[in-house]
């Protein structure tokens, strides 16, 4: 590239101090943010060595840049993650997944209370975990509640419900609980959560042979039932792999043909939770792009006792980041295997990528492509709208947003929308338009490089109409279909039609992101729908007032739930005529 007189006063001003930096082009938006102990020496390498791949694409549009001076390493991190989550700048890779391996968290205080959470950082719970998928975690909580006498309701009712009956709750709604019996079956769970499960075990069958001495053959196999879940439980969390119960996480990368993999084995309590594979492009020096994005994970992932890597400089880089793990880089022992497991799932990640025909296309040439087709500059940040509606009920509006040709799920919104508009296509696209926009206007956050809308000529003159109102200037097409309603290509906002081959690689990326647009929006809408129609039942049946259907939607939260609930099960909740009359409207 060519350094200009206006990059060389701009370098000469670089203080030798830790901050931020904010490369910008020529139209003063911002297409890559980084972080650096010395910004002097960091940034003039830019431009001041020869650079390859995407490096040298990023630098050639770079016209100016600023920077921000911090105090410490750290608060450099933490800024660089917040102006990268606000601006997504076309070059800054990031991590697109941002799921959590969930806990279940014990209410300190008052009513022990269970719950899934998503992250052990609320002062107010115990934390157990966590575990491998939520579908254990809600196992094992339905299994707790099932065994110890914990609080169900959200409100504490005016009466007693079922579970007080059937010996699953103290009802702190009409007793006064001693502290001391509440200290006990906190120590009672945690046992069981950390692995004593016997006296659960036995008083569990001792509570199935006394019912099945009664003749009570069905409770007895209820019991029977509670007690193989808690069987299956243990067994699973008896699987060690790691004697010194140490939690900690295991990182190693791998190279091919410009790309670059990262794994990420995660141990906690000695057992393995499982691996991540995040595959990404090449972007400088490898030792310094692996460190981001492992800065990047721990961003919105708890930070374990040990890190584990022979990464070299991960210590100096990250060690004053996250002063509370220990970093460590393994020369013999059992961490030396797990790192060799690291690289060999890494290796099989990139290898994967290049296999697969999903993940074989360069989704940034791609977009290239699709800018060049609407002639406009490359689209990185792209946001979809679709609305959703049956026969003009619950209608409701949802957003995607994509990212370097990959889902950002985090940015994902969704909207109610008024009753009167349901039906009434050019309305609500306008709606969620004027809404998603009006608010990043009155926020001051950046707007995407591309509005898409799922439709012709109309859904676009109705996102126009209120990015005019909003005096907001976005990029703006549709996706419009043809006489058999199958989508066949773009149209801009001027009413041109952009036919696209349908066995290219852009219109599968297209339809990808028409297909997930789709199932936002109709998830959303049933989700609606369903709690629209559990409220208009319940509300058709007296008897059912606010305590009671707190209960039904607790046990049964979708209407096809509640329709397979059999009467019996249903009089355990309800009195038996207003269970009847419950069960025979739903079966009518």
């Amino acid at each position: 590239m060519i350094l200009t007189e206006k990059l060389k006063s701009l370098i000469d001003l670089l203080p030798n101090k830790p901050g931020c930096y904010l490369m910008k082009d020529a139209d003063d938006k911002i297409i890559y943010i980084g972080k650096a102990k010395n910004l002097k020496k960091r940034v003039s390498q830019y431009f001041l060595r020869p650079q390859e791949g995407k490096v040298a694409a990023m630098v050639s549009h770079v016209d100016h840049f600023d920077t921000i001076v911090v105090g410490t390493n750290k608060e450099s991190f933490i800024l660089e993650m917040n102006l990268i989550q606000t601006h997504y700048p076309r070059y800054n890779i990031m991590l697109m997944d941002d799921s959590h391996y969930p806990y279940i968290g014990i209410r300190k205080g008052g009513d022990p209370y269970l719950r899934l959470l998503r992250s052990s950082k609320d002062p107010k719970y115990y934390y157990f975990g966590p575990f491998p998928n939520a579908g254990d975690c809600a196992k094992t909580i339905e299994l707790l509640n099932k065994i110890f006498p914990t609080r169900k309701c959200k409100n504490i009712p005016d009466k007693p419900c079922l579970y007080y009956q059937m010996g699953q709750c103290l009802a702190p709604c009409i007793n006064k609980i001693d502290p001391k019996v509440y200290e006990k079956l906190y120590d009672d769970i945690k046992a069981f959560l950390n692995g004593d499960t016997a006296e659960a075990e036995a008083v569990l069958k001792e509570k199935m042979l006394k019912a099945a001495e009664r003749l009570a053959f069905e409770e007895a196999a209820e019991y029977k039932k509670t007690l193989d879940a808690l069987k299956a439980v243990t067994e699973k969390q008896r699987v060690e792999i790691i004697g010194d119960k140490v939690n900690r996480d295991v990182f190693a990368y791998a190279e091919r043909e410009g790309y670059r993999s990262i794994a990420i084995l995660s141990y906690r309590r000695g057992l393995l939770l499982g691996k991540k594979v995040h595959v990404v492009a090449a972007f400088g020096e490898a030792n310094e792009q692996v460190t981001e994005l492992i800065e990047q994970y721990y961003s919105n992932h708890d930070v374990p006792q040990e890190i584990v890597s022979r990464l070299p400089s991960l210590k100096e880089d990250i060690g004053d980041v996250f002063p509370d793990a220990k970093i460590v880089y393994p020369h013999e022992g059992r961490l030396v295997d797990l790192v060799n497991l690291a690289e060999l799932n890494a290796r099989e990640g990139i290898d994967a990528h290049f296999m697969s025909a999903r993940l074989e296309d360069d989704k940034l040439t791609l977009l290239e492509e699709l800018g060049r087709i609407l002639n406009i500059e490359t689209p990185y940040r792209i946001e979809l709208f679709d609305n959703s509606h049956l026969q003009g009920s619950n209608p409701v509006g949802a957003m995607v947003c994509y990212i370097n040709g990959e889902p950002a799920k985090k940015m994902y919104r969704k909207f109610h929308l008024k009753e009167e508009d349901a039906g009434d296509d050019y309305h609500s696209m306008k709606e969620v338009t004027y809404r998603r926009y009006g608010r990043i206007k009155e926020e001051g956050t950046s707007f995407p490089d591309l509005l898409l809308v799922d439709g012709g000529l109309t859904q676009i003159h109705a996102a126009q109409e209120a990015l005019s109102e909003l005096g907001v200037d976005i990029n703006l097409a549709g996706l419009y279909k043809n006489d058999k309603h199958e989508t066949e290509g773009l149209m801009d906002k001027n009413g041109n039609a952009h036919p696209i081959d349908r066995k290219s690689p852009l219109f599968f990326l297209l339809m990808r992101m028409q297909d997930e647009v789709h199932r936002f929006a109709i998830s959303f809408h049933k989700s609606m729908r369903s709690k629209s129609m559990l409220t208009s039942v319940f509300d058709t049946i007296p008897g059912i007032g606010a305590k009671r259907k707190e209960v039904l939607e607790k046990h049964y939260s979708t209407l096809e739930a509640l329709k397979s609930a059999s009467l019996d099960e249903l009089r355990q909740i309800l009195p038996s005529e207003v269970a009847e009359k419950l069960f025979n409207l739903l079966h009518s």
